[in-house]
């Protein structure tokens, strides 16, 4: 069991709240619940969680502005998010998705247990990292000059310094990375980090690779934009 810490589950609806808070307790995890997004920023002030469930529909604060004050927050910015909402249409998920989740589910389709499952696969990888052996950059970790990739550790390391990169952050980096020098399209980066139609007018794919490369700083020229089109991994980028 992951104990880096808890679960925080925020959402308006009670009865909800308590069904997935209970259950969740059964399963080991310790909790934080919220009702509004003013009491989870407060309550992420006061702890880190390790995971947030976080509703799109809040009474105070909507949920994607919690989830972007969220990211704009160092201390707070690789915390995993799932959406947890009773919006369904697409142009939702993408908007949840710009502003930075890392999962979306959708309450007419959900289940206690898949909610779960989808938790304890974001942790697993967390805990991963925390393993013994793991305190350095593993011999055997994909390399290109200053950048340094664990793929089955999720962990990512520029000029030797671990960068805390979200889950949908990590499949992005690695969707290019393993394609060094082929160009990907926004639209194929919609289906195979985001699980979304390729047609899509979002500013999704643009907005987390940004974000990508504010974190990889120094090592950020590995990411190249072909206007246009999309981007390219480059795996020795002229500096």
């Amino acid at each position: 069991m992951d104990r880096t810490g808890p679960i925080l589950v925020v959402d308006d609806e009670e009865d909800l709240l308590d069904l997935v808070d209970i259950n969740l307790r059964r399963e080991g995890f310790t909790t934080l619940r919220a009702t509004t997004g003013k009491a989870a920023l407060d309550l992420c002030e006061k702890h880190t969680p390790a995971l947030i469930v976080l509703d799109l529909m809040l009474p105070d604060t909507p949920g994607t502005e919690v989830c972007r004050r969220l990211r704009s927050n160092p201390r707070l910015a690789d915390v995993p998010v799932i959406m947890l909402t009773a919006r369904g249409e697409e142009i939702d998920r993408v908007v949840g998705f710009e502003v930075g989740a890392d999962d979306y589910v959708i309450k007419a389709n959900f289940s206690v247990r898949e909610l779960i499952l989808r938790i304890r696969a974001v942790l697993r990888r967390r805990a991963a990292a925390a393993e013994p052996g793991h305190d350095g950059v593993p011999s055997d970790a994909l390399s290109y000059g200053m950048l340094k990739i664990d793929e089955a550790a999720h962990r990512v390391w520029v000029v030797d310094e671990e960068i805390p990169l979200t889950a949908t952050e990590f499949r992005l980096l690695m969707t290019l990375a393993r394609r060094p020098g082929r160009v990907q399209t926004r639209g194929s980066l919609l289906e195979d980090v985001w699980d979304m139609p390729p047609d899509l007018n979002t500013r999704t794919v643009d907005t987390h690779v940004k974000r990508l490369r504010e974190k990889l700083a120094s090592a950020a020229e590995h990411i190249e934009t072909v206007r246009g089109v999309g981007y390219r991994f480059n795996a020795n980028p002229v500096v």
